[in-house]
């Protein structure tokens, strides 16, 4: 997001119990908070959500396959990950809660076609 403030978590917010839901909660009540309803379009969360992934992975765009391996090993690195996952995150629940789509019912059903699609291979027959 271009607009990081660190708001504190109210003390009338519920605790993260369901998770996802609660954070989508938040969310809604912090963009409705700032009138930022009319900007949460479906087109404009998918572009966010676009520039959110690409600044996640300019963290990653030089590194060698073991520099990458080991970000979260350096702190400064490791809180820009985070950061970037949660701007990524944000965003896609944002998307999903506007147009009514559950994200974790729809990665179970996209895991189930993709178990159809790519079955497990068989074990090499002994010679």
């Amino acid at each position: 997001m271009t607009d990081r403030p660190e708001d504190p978590p109210a003390a009338d917010d519920p605790p993260a119990a369901d998770g996802l839901g609660a954070l989508a909660d938040r969310l809604a009540r912090f963009a409705a908070a700032r009138r930022w309803q009319p900007f949460h379009t479906p087109k404009n969360l998918a572009a966010a959500l676009s520039v959110e992934a690409g600044e996640l992975l300019e963290i990653f765009q030089w590194l060698t396959p073991e520099q990458a391996a080991a970000v979260m090993d350096d702190p400064e690195s490791a809180h820009r990950v985070r950061d970037e996952v949660a701007d990524v995150l944000a965003y896609l629940v944002q998307f999903c809660t506007v147009l009514g789509v559950d994200p974790l019912a729809a990665l179970a059903d996209k895991i189930d076609r993709n178990e159809l699609r790519f079955p497990v291979p068989e074990p090499p027959a002994d010679s």
